[in-house]
């Protein structure tokens, strides 16, 4: 056979790729957004010019924090894709997905974790 034919046919007969699935996450302002992978692997980083004046590892954290913020609501999503098609909860377990408290859960320890208010109301004139 044809080497070229053989991969023209092999080719046509795979399946493309699955689309990768993209998440986002804003900081309760809105001036830092991330969009992320399921895995929480950032694709794009929004930052208000503000917030370029932060303190960089600040910044950094925050960025860190809304990415595995992503990560946790694309892993809920998708839990309850597997939960609606049938899976059993040993299934879910096993693949490491969380589960609506233990989001819940990191979610609010970041929130008392993570400084989101204001230090100051001055602001540089």
């Amino acid at each position: 056979m044809d080497p070229e034919r053989e991969d023209t046919e092999q080719a046509q007969t795979e399946q493309p790729p699955p689309a990768m699935v993209e998440w986002t996450a804003a900081s309760r302002t809105g001036a830092i957004t991330v969009r992320t992978t399921e895995q929480g692997l950032p694709l794009g980083i929004s930052i208000d010019d503000a917030e370029l004046k932060r303190d960089p590892q600040e910044l950094a954290a925050e960025v860190l924090r809304l990415c595995k913020h992503a990560a946790n609501r694309a892993g809920l999503a998708r839990r309850a894709e597997f939960e609606a098609a049938g899976l059993s909860s040993d299934a879910l377990a096993l693949m490491g997905l969380p589960t609506p408290e233990q989001v819940a859960r990191q979610e609010i320890v970041e929130e008392e974790e993570y400084e989101t208010e204001p230090r100051s109301w001055l602001r540089s004139v």
